[in-house]
C-alpha cells in the first residue's frame, strides 16, 4: 500500500505550514552555489503543492523569506526576488488550472517592485479558486506581525473603536496577517533544526510540530505524506484529558 493510501483523507489536516529549510546547505554539500539550492528548492515547492492538493490539504503555508533574510548578502536577496517573479511567472497556469489561489503575508511593500506586481497580478487571477489556499510568508517576521498587531489596537482603543473591555483572542486574530486563514494544524521544518525561527507564534499555539533532517530541497511528496501520517498517529487534546477526548 503506497503512502497516500494509508492516509485518512477524512483526517487530513485542514492547515500546514512549512519552514523551508536547507536550500543554501544542500548546494554547498555539493559545491555549487547558494542560488542553486534556491532553484532546486524551487521544485521542491511544486511537489508539496501538488502533495498538498491531492490529499485535501485546505491551507499550505510555506516561509518563502523572513525579515531576517534581508541582511543576506545582496547578490543572494536579489536573485531570491528575481526567482520569486519567474515562479510566478511559470506557475500561475498550473496555479490557476488545479483551483489554487495565491494568497502573501509579511511586510510586501519592502519587496521589490516588480515582484509586488506580479503577486498581485497572481493573486487577482486566482482569487476566486477554492480547492487551495497557499499563503506565502514574505519579508514576514511574527514578532513583527504582532507588534503591528498590538500598535493597530492600542490605536483602535485610543480613538473608541474599540473597549478595553472587548479584545479578545478574535479581536487580536483580526489584525493579524492571517486574519483569512485558520490555525495552523501542522507545522513542517526541514534540515534537522528543531526551532521555530519567529513563524506564525500566535497561529501554532495547538500545531503538531513534525521535524526532518531531509533538506528542503530533497523533500518529495512522499515526505509530506509521512508528516501527515506522523500527524494523524497523534491525540490532539487542546487541554483536554485522553478520557474527555473519548
Amino acid at each position: 500500500m503506497s503512502l497516500i493510501e494509508q492516509i485518512d483523507l477524512a483526517k487530513v489536516p485542514n492547515h500546514i505550514a512549512v519552514i523551508m529549510d536547507g536550500n543554501g546547505r544542500w548546494a554547498k554539500k555539493r559545491g555549487l552555489l547558494r542560488v542553486l539550492g534556491h532553484e532546486k528548492g524551487a521544485k521542491a515547492v511544486q511537489e508539496t503543492i501538488e502533495a498538498a492538493g491531492k490529499t485535501g490539504v485546505g491551507y499550505l503555508t510555506l516561509y518563502a523569506f523572513s525579515t531576517e533574510n534581508w541582511n543576506r548578502p545582496k547578490s543572494e536577496v536579489d536573485k531570491l526576488m528575481n526567482l520569486l517573479v519567474s515562479s510566478l511567472k511559470k506557475e500561475f497556469k498550473t496555479l490557476h488550472k488545479n483551483g489554487i489561489q495565491l494568497n502573501v503575508i509579511g511586510n510586501i511593500e519592502d519587496l521589490p517592485s516588480k515582484a509586488q506586481k506580479e503577486l498581485q497580478e497572481v493573486i487577482e487571477k486566482t482569487k476566486n479558486n477554492n480547492k487551495l489556499t497557499l499563503t506565502l510568508a514574505l519579508s514576514y517576521g511574527s514578532r513583527d506581525e504582532i507588534v503591528k498587531t498590538v500598535r493597530e489596537i492600542a490605536h483602535k482603543v485610543k480613538n473608541n473603536i474599540i473597549s478595553l473591555e472587548n479584545i479578545d483572542d478574535s479581536i487580536i486574530n483580526e489584525h493579524l496577517y492571517t486574519q483569512n486563514l485558520p490555525d495552523v494544524d501542522l507545522l513542517i521544518r526541514t534540515s534537522g533544526e528543531q526551532r521555530i525561527s519567529n513563524f506564525l507564534l500566535w497561529q501554532i499555539a495547538y500545531a503538531e510540530l513534525y521535524f526532518t533532517d531531509i533538506l528542503w530541497p530533497d523533500f518529495k511528496k512522499e515526505d509530506l505524506y509521512k508528516a501527515i501520517l506522523n500527524y494523524q498517529n497523534r491525540e490532539r487534546r487542546f487541554g483536554k484529558t485522553s478520557e474527555q477526548l473519548k
